[in-house]
């Protein structure tokens, strides 16, 4: 990197956790700090709902995950504005009706304080783990470019967060949002214009998509109804429009992001924003990436795209064996390149040359053959290396093909959107702590000064957590596969919950705790036999909790009734 790219990244995020900071600092009351005094306008929450969920992990992983499998991954996200619709029909309006600080607060009024704190305890798990996963994305890019240790970037990056989040609060996670989704807007449309002028002159974007197209990196719908199939049209749309509605209506990095919105309706609004927007951001990330795969058609890509495997490597007794991959892979770099540029100008002619077209595959499986062959040796030189190097195929492009400037403000892309969700996620984790754990259980009177700083004490804990999960984010492959794979075992049976509690009055607090309980364990044991997609586990856990709910509610004695909403 350059001393302008260093001068970019730098202000940009020195800017947001200064202005987050100075901009909020001082809440003296609850309501205050944790639903921002309720001033939030829609496309603030909009923008804040996105920044939430778009943690550095999208952009880090996302395109990587492109480039290796194409844009099938867009159908994660297809049952996502159904759910926009109808956690805007029936959970917004109860949770501002109620007036709640936290969505498990209103579970407490509809069935009981340890159903509410089950809830919230899962929700404390899950979350802790997946801010975890947003701090170490950017911790890897920074390790990688100053060859620091990975766990002392996390850590720094970690106290970045805690600044700003514990100085101000919601208010301060959602003012910063609007920032960070500039600079991640910006970035991205930059870098997709700067891939399409690298590539050859010969070749529009028309062309590229026929390269792609060759190499199946646009097959973006799949019908096939073989539930081991991890992204399909019916996973995404039934799986991912169940773990949407957990994510976004009871997940509390979220919810807290519409219940400050001034009035139902500007939360109403954001959220549909969100659902507008959201599918067609995936997809243009996910174009990014295959615009990466037909960039590397014409230019040299690394054999092993994790620089640190490849020095393991390099320090061992297989650096002969590995060398001799290499080169092996740029000699068919330079075929690749020059059987593209044959196909292009037949494709300028009109004319689909099938004999070129299957060269491009044979010459695409050969290279991947030969990057199977270095992660074989990875693997002989340490077994516990983690090979799959998705993760590190969007970071080395902007490391070494993007002009001065450019890659500082690519990493302030990253690293923002890392700081948003962990923002995020702190931010609720604390509240939640506060809210649904000590003010619920603690003796006593105590003064709205008293929970502020009970929030800040929380959120700084939970910052600390955080980072030391995030110091084990190496043990896992592919990051936004895992940090969703981790929603979906245990949103589906949060979602079961609040689902009886809106619609089915027939089942009171006990049946539904046990049934959670039971339910829970059930989805833990079927991840762990690995029987199908993990997107369909947040359907069976909703539907689970629901009908051993039905089954055992007979059964259970008659119970006071609590207070319902209207």
């Amino acid at each position: 990197m350059q001393l302008l790219d260093w001068i970019i990244l730098s202000a940009t995020l020195l800017f947001i956790v200064a202005y987050g900071a100075l901009k909020t600092k001082g809440s003296k009351n609850v309501n205050e700090y944790i639903l921002g005094s309720n001033e939030t306008p829609w496309w603030t929450v909009g923008l804040s709902v996105m920044a939430t969920q778009a943690s550095a992990i999208t952009f880090l992983s996302t395109p990587g995950q492109a480039y290796h499998d194409g844009m099938g991954f867009v159908q994660f996200y297809f049952g996502l504005p159904l759910a926009m619709v109808v956690i805007c029909i029936t959970f917004i309006p109860i949770y501002h009706k109620l007036k709640v600080y936290t969505a498990y607060e209103y579970l407490e009024q509809r069935f009981d304080v340890k159903t509410r704190t089950f809830a919230a305890l899962i929700f404390l798990l899950q979350r802790g783990l997946g801010t975890g996963f947003t701090i170490y994305a950017p911790a890897i890019i920074l390790s990688s470019l100053l060859g620091w240790n990975l766990n002392v970037m996390n850590v720094l990056i970690g106290l970045m967060i805690i600044i700003y989040t514990m100085s101000g609060g919601t208010k301060a996670v959602n003012i910063t949002h609007k920032q960070q989704m500039f600079v991640i807007f910006t970035g991205m449309i930059i870098t997709f214009f700067i891939i399409l002028d690298y590539l050859p002159e010969e070749l529009n974007f028309n062309n590229a998509m026929h390269i792609a197209g060759a190499n199946e990196k646009l097959n973006i719908l799949d019908f096939s109804i073989d539930p081991e199939k991890r992204y399909t049209i019916w996973s995404g749309i039934a799986g991912g429009f169940f773990l949407a509605l957990a994510y976004f209506g009871t997940d509390q990095s979220q919810v807290q992001r519409y219940l400050s919105g001034k009035s139902v309706r500007e939360s109403q609004m954001g959220l549909i924003m969100n659902g507008l927007l959201k599918v067609p951001m995936q997809f243009f990330i996910l174009l990014i990436g295959v615009m990466v795969f037909v960039f590397f058609q014409f230019h040299a890509a690394p054999l092993h795209f994790n620089p640190n495997n490849t020095k393991l490597v390099e320090n061992s007794q297989y650096k002969d064996t590995y060398h001799n991959l290499e080169n092996q892979i740029k000699n068919v770099t330079e075929e690749k390149k020059e059987i593209s540029l044959l196909y292009v100008d037949q494709l300028s002619k009109d004319y689909d040359n099938k004999e070129l077209h299957n060269k491009m595959i044979a010459l695409n499986s050969r290279e991947k053959d030969l990057r199977d062959k270095a992660k074989e040796l990875i693997h002989q030189v340490d077994e516990k290396a983690e090979t799959n190097d998705k993760d590190y195929v969007f970071l080395y492009f902007i490391l070494n093909f993007l002009p001065k400037g450019l890659i500082g403000l690519l990493l302030a892309v990253i690293i923002s959107a890392a700081m948003s969700s962990s923002a995020s996620g702190l931010n609720a984790l604390a509240s939640t702590t506060t809210i649904d754990i000590y003010k619920r259980h603690v003796k006593g009177e105590k003064t709205d000064k008293h929970f502020v700083d009970s929030t800040r004490l929380f959120t700084l804990i939970w910052g600390i957590i955080a980072i030391l999960f995030a110091c084990m984010g190496s043990l896992f492959d592919n990051l936004i596969q895992m940090v969703n794979i981790i929603g979906s075992i245990f949103y589906g049976t949060v979602l079961g919950i609040f689902l009886v509690a809106f619609y089915i009055k027939y089942i009171k607090a006990e049946a539904i705790f046990w049934s959670a309980l039971i339910t829970q364990c059930v989805v833990v044991v079927i991840y762990k036999i690995d029987m199908l997609s993990y997107l369909w586990l947040n359907v069976i856990g909703a539907a689970l909790t629901i009908v051993i709910a039905l089954l055992i509610q007979p059964f259970m004695k008659k119970e006071t009734p609590q207070t319902e909403e209207a």
